[in-house]
């Protein structure tokens, strides 16, 4: 799912982003994120740290399974409740 992501650039980024755009007949949102790939694995390369290895296991809890789905189904069922109101 596409995120909308705002920020001020340099106008001479924005005339690279575009101009790359044109040339590899490509929109600016591939070129921007192939752009911030590359340079998070060269970041990665260098710093010798690998994204995916700091984020395994976030999904990781002290709570059995069963104890984060009941509480996950009545948050939702609450929520559901107040849109109802």
């Amino acid at each position: 799912m596409d995120k909308v992501f705002s920020a001020r650039i340099d106008e001479s980024v924005a005339g690279c982003i575009n101009s790359l755009a044109r040339q590899l007949n490509s929109t600016k949102k591939q070129v921007v994120e192939q752009a911030i790939e590359l340079f998070a694995a060269q970041v990665g390369r260098e710093q010798k740290t690998d994204v995916l290895e700091q984020s395994f296991n976030a999904w990781n809890r002290d709570e059995p399974v069963q104890e984060t789905v009941a509480s996950s189904r009545a948050a939702f069922r609450e929520s559901m409740e107040r849109a109802r109101r």
